[in-house]
């Protein structure tokens, strides 16, 4: 398949407390977010599909069902079974680095066992959004994407289950963990020694380490990277940045052939930054469903401009 992204992760319903205000069940999941993020990035590049895998109970809503399809997703290897979609409801203090967890209800998550279609064994990018090690095994063993194969994870999977984590990391060309996490799994403190020795754990090509409002380190073959996060005055829910983040890194290496290039790893630093820059500025996917070619294009001269001078 041609520029194409399989997107495998979680699809729920958020209730989220941040000092802008409070939602209630509001659609999220890192499988929404980056197939978002993705979907948006093929359609205003007239580039390829990108479909999503996951599971929903019978509760998930036919309007949100429809906000997806609309956005461009292809839903073949969206399952919808008896019972209630995940949930998660969480708050966000202070600088809003990170949520605090309140309750986490896998429901019928729990039991997910992933089926990639037929027509998307062979992407063109395969990422596996934050899910148990485990499982985004299952989806690699089930997909052989053309040009690259990608990986989010969390600091839960590292302490429950690191040596799975570390296994399927080992099978994926790029790596995406947090600063925290490169830290944890590194046991060092110093960020870029910390990048370049989980790197050689896992033997990854491509290292990509989220630092939040701080920015983003990447680890390329032929150097490091690093960029700050694009200024946001009004941070009003920062829940699927991450996940927007990495599905936009996906559409964008979507485009091209063989092996990355540093400008090319960049670019798709700079566009994923601008991207998830606009899913905190609202609660939910609003603000991402939402983008328009125009704000963002504008949005992202302007980061160009303050980091290239």
């Amino acid at each position: 398949m041609d520029e194409s992204v399989l997107l495998v992760g979680s699809l729920a319903y958020d209730t989220v407390t941040s000092p802008a205000g409070s939602v209630e069940n509001e659609l999220g999941g890192s499988a929404t977010y980056g197939g978002l993020a993705a979907a948006f990035h093929s359609r205003i590049s007239n580039g390829g599909s990108v479909g999503i895998v996951g599971v929903v109970g019978d509760d998930f809503l036919l309007e949100d069902r429809e906000l997806l399809k609309n956005a461009g997703l292809d839903l073949t290897g969206l399952e919808i079974v008896q019972g209630e979609t995940f949930r998660w409801s969480g708050s966000y203090h202070g600088s809003m680095g990170e949520a605090e967890t309140h309750e986490t209800h896998l429901n019928v998550f729990e039991h997910f066992e992933p089926k990639v279609p037929g027509n998307w064994k062979s992407p063109t990018i395969t990422f596996c959004g934050n899910l148990h090690p485990l499982i985004q095994k299952n989806v690699l063993d089930q997909s052989s994407p053309s040009r690259l194969s990608m990986l989010d994870s969390m600091n839960l999977w590292i302490q429950i289950a690191k040596d799975d984590l570390l296994s399927v990391m080992r099978k994926v060309d790029l790596v995406i963990i947090n600063d925290g996490e490169v830290r944890m799994l590194a046991n060092d403190d110093n960020l870029v020694r910390a990048a370049y020795h989980v790197r050689s754990m896992i033997d990854s090509t491509y290292l990509i380490v989220k630092r939040g409002e701080h920015g983003v380190l990447a680890l390329h073959p032929d150097g490091i990277i690093s960029m700050p996060a694009y200024p946001v005055s009004e941070v009003v829910d920062p829940t699927g940045c991450g996940d927007t983040f990495a599905g936009s890194i996906a559409s964008h290496l979507s485009k091209g052939t063989g092996p990355i290039s540093t400008d090319e790893l960049r670019t798709s630093l700079e566009i994923a930054t601008v991207t998830a820059s606009f899913t905190l500025e609202s609660f939910g996917t609003n603000s991402l469903a939402n983008l328009e070619e125009s704000k963002f294009n504008e949005r992202l001269s302007h980061f160009i401009s303050i980091i290239h001078g």
